[in-house]
C-alpha cells in the first residue's frame, strides 16, 4: 500500500501572491514544508500539485532540485490536478495538504494517516472539528475514493476544494476526526501563510527555532509562542477563509 503526499501549491495565490516561494532561514516556504514532511514515517512519497500556468515553472523547478514529484494540472479544478498528481505517483491512500502550511508536523501527519489506517473509514483529518492550530491541516482519504468523487463533483466549489464533497455527503462516506490533547486555545493559532502578516509571524518562528534545530516540533512552536505572545499578536486579528485549508491555493 502506497501513501502519498500531495501537496497543492500555485504562485497565484488570491491573498499573497507567491507565498510558497517567500523566504525564511535562506529557504522558500515550500521547501521548509517538504523537509518537514519527508521526515513523517508514514509517508512514502511526495507530490507537489501545482497548475500548468507558466508563472508555476519556479514550483515545479523546486521540486524537482528537492528530489520530490511534480504535477501540473487545472488551476480552477484542485480536485482534478489533485486527483492526476496521486496517480502518476500510484497512491493507494492521499495525504492531501497545502503549500501554505510550511511549519506542518510531521508527528501530526503520522497521527492522522496511523489512525485513518487502523479504522474502516473513507476519509480522517483533523479538520471535521478544529482542535490543531491554522497550519496542522491533514486530510487523508483512499485514492479510489477521490475518483470516485471526482466522478460525482459537479459544484464548482467541490472541485476547487477537493474534499468538500465527503463533508457535504456523510450519508456516503464515513468520516473521521483526530482530535488533539492541545489547550483548547491552541486551535486560534495560525500557523498557516495567507497574508503578509502570516508570512512574518511564521518566518519569526522558523528564524527562532530552525538553525538551532531544522527539526524542531510543534511542541517547540507552541512554547516559542506562549513565551512570545508578540507573535500572536501579529496575525491573530487575520480572518481564515472559510472552507478548510484549500480555500487560498
Amino acid at each position: 500500500m502506497k501513501v502519498v503526499c500531495t501537496v497543492e501549491a500555485r504562485m497565484r495565490s488570491s491573498r499573497l501572491p507567491g507565498k510558497v516561494l517567500k523566504p525564511a532561514v535562506g529557504k522558500p516556504m515550500l521547501e521548509l514544508m517538504i523537509e518537514r514532511l519527508k521526515r513523517a514515517r508514514t509517508v512514502d512519497a511526495i507530490v507537489v500539485a501545482t497548475t500548468d500556468n507558466p508563472s508555476d515553472q519556479p514550483i515545479e523547478d523546486l521540486a524537482r532540485e528537492l528530489g520530490v514529484g511534480c504535477f501540473r494540472g487545472s488551476e480552477a479544478d484542485v480536485l482534478d490536478r489533485v486527483l492526476k498528481a496521486a496517480r502518476q505517483a500510484a497512491a493507494d491512500v492521499v495525504v492531501e495538504t497545502t503549500g501554505d502550511c510550511p511549519l506542518i508536523s510531521p508527528e501530526v501527519v503520522d497521527k492522522v494517516v496511523e489512525t485513518f489506517l487502523m479504522n474502516k473509514v473513507d476519509y480522517c483529518s483533523n479538520l471535521v472539528e478544529r482542535t490543531f492550530p491554522r497550519g496542522m491541516d491533514v486530510e487523508v482519504f483512499w485514492f479510489r475514493r477521490l475518483e470516485e468523487i471526482a466522478q460525482l463533483a459537479t459544484d464548482p466549489t467541490d472541485r476547487e476544494h477537493v474534499s468538500t464533497y465527503f463533508h457535504k455527503h456523510r450519508e456516503r462516506y464515513s468520516l473521521l476526526n483526530v482530535a488533539s490533547t492541545l489547550p483548547p486555545g491552541a486551535a486560534d493559532i495560525r500557523l498557516t501563510i495567507d497574508t503578509q502578516d502570516d508570512l512574518e509571524m511564521v518566518s519569526s518562528i522558523f528564524e527562532s527555532l530552525y538553525l538551532r534545530n531544522p527539526e524542531f516540533d510543534l511542541e517547540d512552536v507552541l512554547n516559542l509562542v506562549a513565551d512570545n505572545p508578540s507573535l500572536t499578536a501579529i496575525n491573530s486579528h487575520v480572518e481564515h477563509k472559510a472552507v478548510f485549508s484549500q480555500a487560498s491555493l
